[in-house]
């Protein structure tokens, strides 16, 4: 980061550390700040070990001339680092007009040591200039990967549009892991609090991008693909469960299982040289369990799902036809991962016919989806309007096509193609 100051000799340079327990201090023979948070981007039911801490160093290219400490919003005098539930610092400069001042910064989730070897492992002595055109290298390499033809001047914002969707998605999911000063990856684990070798990705939550995003990365970047599924398999090593929606670690939002089908899809569009039966364990530990403390884990009403068939709405779970819904779908991905990895006729069978239990929730009078109880009956004031409620995010209209997996069966349900047709 750069900064430019007019002339002045209270140049401040304000760094918070955010809510939670943070800890701050100041170096200044080295120019240094060096610090840690302890903040969860602001997901309060997220779920991560007590050790958890994002470290962070920063130097600057100019002496620092005076610094202050606060604590929970109380200036510190005379000291040069503190600790508490928020923490900060002004680093102040004497410059002239228009002189910049740059700060090299690292994170790490690891150590402050390791935030240091990422510093030299990114930046490696390189000048901000240096950096910022390496990045525009990067990004036009990925962005000049598809074109859009027939492009005329008045379709401009049809191409800006496309470019900033595409420059948005390749964002994520995050890595989350690091290289060590002998070049091997590593990461901390939000799952079990201790440094792991290998990959790990996070800020990344499936009910958004399992029908779209994933897709594209098997089609146009496998081996990133790839890289995430080697992610998905060293989360359920160090977690005992698929992630579902990681920040960096589980947290208890949105429903579905639909970890399922990014694995499913990746492996069943050739993405194969992976961990497949550590993710085919994961893959049935998430089909067949609920989580014991996070209900967006595993599958909420697991049990009753398979005992009855769907999801009963007087159980307490949320969004039980939602629920119901996406883990049919997950179950036709975990029929033809089986049939693909040649599975025992039993469990092919088995989730051939488990995918076929949106048809438990039709509700005829409607022609649409509906929550129903564990007695069977519908709601009495059903409304195919109300948003939210058995559905997510959503109601009736929009949660009754999601069969993804079998149309023709649900155009059957809905009296064939005329109606169908009319409905959709």
């Amino acid at each position: 980061m750069r900064f430019t100051f007019p002339q002045t000799t209270q140049a401040n340079v304000v760094i918070d550390a955010f809510a939670r327990a943070s800890y701050i201090k100041v170096i200044p023979g080295e120019n240094k700040v060096i610090g840690y948070s302890t903040d969860r981007f602001g997901y309060e039911n997220q779920r991560v070990p007590s050790n958890f801490k994002n470290y962070f160093v920063i130097y600057f290219d100019k002496p620092i001339q005076n610094y202050s400490i606060w604590k929970e919003d109380a200036l510190i005098d005379g000291r040069n680092e503190t600790q508490g539930k928020r923490s900060g610092a002004i680093v102040t400069f004497s410059t002239r007009k228009g002189e910049i001042v740059q700060a090299r910064i690292s994170s790490s989730f690891i150590s402050l040591e390791q935030a240091e070897q990422n510093l030299k492992n990114e930046i490696a002595g390189r000048n901000f200039n240096e950096v910022c055109a390496e990045g525009k290298e990067v990004w036009n390499k990925h962005l000049s990967r598809f074109s859009v033809e027939n492009a005329q001047l008045d379709d401009l914002d049809k191409v800006r549009t496309f470019y900033t969707c595409l420059f948005r998605l390749l964002l994520f999911p995050r890595e989350f892991h690091e290289m060590d000063a002998n070049g091997n990856m590593i990461h901390y684990s939000p799952y079990n609090g201790k440094i792991c070798s290998g990959r790990m990705y996070t800020d990344n939550g499936f009910w958004d991008t399992f029908r779209a995003v994933h897709p594209f990365f098997n089609l146009f970047y496998p081996t990133q693909s790839k890289y995430i599924l080697e992610g998905l398999a060293n989360t359920y090593k160090e977690s005992g469960w698929l992630p579902e929606w990681a920040a960096p670690g589980h947290i208890d939002i949105m429903v579905g299982s639909n970890s399922t089908s990014v694995v499913a899809s990746a492996y069943l569009n050739g993405i194969k040289d992976v961990d497949i039966n550590t993710l085919w364990e994961g893959v049935i530990k998430n089909a067949n369990n609920a989580h014991p403390t996070i209900a967006s884990v595993g599958r909420a009403g697991a049990k009753e799902y398979a005992a009855l068939g769907y999801v009963p709405n007087d159980i307490g779970v949320k969004e039980s036809a939602a629920c119901t819904l996406e883990y049919a779908y997950a179950d036709y991905c975990i029929y033809r991962l089986a049939k693909e990895l040649k599975k025992d006729k039993k469990i092919v069978d088995t989730y051939a016919e488990r995918s076929m239990n949106y048809k438990n929730l039709f509700y005829k009078k409607y022609n649409l989806m509906a929550g129903r109880n564990s007695k069977g009956e519908f709601r009495k004031n059903f409304n195919p309007f109300s948003w939210g409620g058995d559905f997510t995010e959503g109601n009736s209209w929009h949660y009754s096509w999601s069969v993804f997996h079998d149309p023709a069966g649900l155009s059957e349900l809905m009296g064939r193609t005329k109606k169908f047709y009319s409905h959709a």
